[in-house]
Parts: structure tokens; sequence; C-alpha cells
């Protein structure tokens, strides 16, 4: 799980694109905290401290404490707006927790033992049809990533979501269907000859 991170944010007296402006000249980034059945709190954060955060790379799958007056509320981050020329960000949404809360969040795949996979090593290729997986996890326990084992499989194999061994406390978002999460595919020179055979047993 990734560790909690923590931000000192001030509540923002003004509304509006000119106060936002204001506010980003100072080095601020404007932010809001909504949910829990409370009112949105309109607040402004560091933009050096939140690029800090950022810069982790699981800022969007963390516990984030903000740190407004002396009281600190958990959240979790679910919008970063990034100026589409400079990539500087703009606007943060983060979300109100409370303990037992579970939300839905997108954890990334790692693939492991690549060398134990016959397919792989046959030059087949890992397709990857699903970068991040769309969970539901206790709000205190968001896994870092999900690891996949590709050990045994061989060209033509697919490996969908109900194969995959999710952490205590976490499941998949989508319950409609067996999703496929990656394939080993034949490489392009392999199909390509493949093909040509074909073709002269063919005629």
């Amino acid at each position: 799980m990734s560790d909690t991170l923590t931000l000192s944010a001030q509540l923002r007296d003004r509304a509006g694109k000119g106060a936002s402006r204001a506010l980003r000249r100072e080095g601020r980034v404007p932010a809001v905290i909504y949910g829990d059945k409370k009112d949105p709190e309109a607040i402004h954060i560091e933009e050096r401290a939140l690029n800090k955060l950022l810069g982790t790379g699981h800022f969007m799958n963390s516990i984030v404490e903000v740190e407004i007056d002396g009281k600190t509320v958990v959240t979790l981050p679910k919008d970063v707006a990034f100026h589409p020329v400079s990539d500087r960000p703009l606007h943060v949404d983060f979300l109100r927790i409370t303990k037992g809360a579970t939300v839905e969040v997108a954890v990334p795949v790692v693939f492991t033992n690549e060398e134990a996979s016959p397919g792989l090593k046959r030059g087949g290729v890992l397709n990857v049809v699903r970068h991040e997986l769309e969970l539901v996890c206790d709000a205190t326990n968001i896994p870092d990533e999900i690891e996949i084992d590709v050990t045994g499989t061989e060209i033509g194999d697919s490996i969908h979501i109900s194969a995959v061994k999710l952490p205590k406390g976490s499941s998949s978002a989508i319950t409609d269907r067996d999703f496929t999460i990656a394939t080993i595919v034949a490489p392009s020179a392999l199909k390509s000859s493949d093909g040509e055979a074909a073709d002269e047993a063919g005629e």
C-alpha cells in the first residue's frame, strides 16, 4: 500500500477565475474537497508541494491528509487538471474519506516471471490490453500495483481478470464480464511466415 501523503492548505475566501489566476501567480493551486455528505471546501495548496507528491507516481492512489487551519481532512485525490501547454497543475479535486469507506481506483498492472513463459521465450509478444485495473478497495488499503504472473503462458493464451488474485479487501469494479488484461501473441515475422506457408500449401 502507498504511504499516506500530507499537504498543507488554506481556505479560499474568493472564488472565480480571476481569484484562481491570482493564486496561481503566487505559486498556489486552487482545489476543492467534497463528499461525505458535507459542503465542499474551497482551498488552495502550494504548487511546489503538490508537484513533489505528483512526482511520486502514485498520488492518485494514495490517501492524502490535507491540513487546514490545524485540522486534518483525510482525502483521496480524484482529479488533477493540468495546463495543456506548460503542464502545470491548475486545479485538484479531493474526495473526503471516512473510516471503513470503499473507493474506486485505477491500480497499475505489473507482469512478472516473463522469462518463465514458454510463449514469450519462443518470441511471442506480451500484448497488454489493460495497463490499469479499476478496483473497489478499502480506502485505507489501496494497493500500489497488481502483479500478474505469466509463468507457463503460451502463444495464443489470454489472461483474464478471473485468473488474477487480487489483494484482500479489493475487488474488480467491472463485474459483468470476465475481461481480458493481456494476451500472448505471435510476433509479426512468425505470423507472416505462417501465412506464406499456408498460401503455398493452398496452391
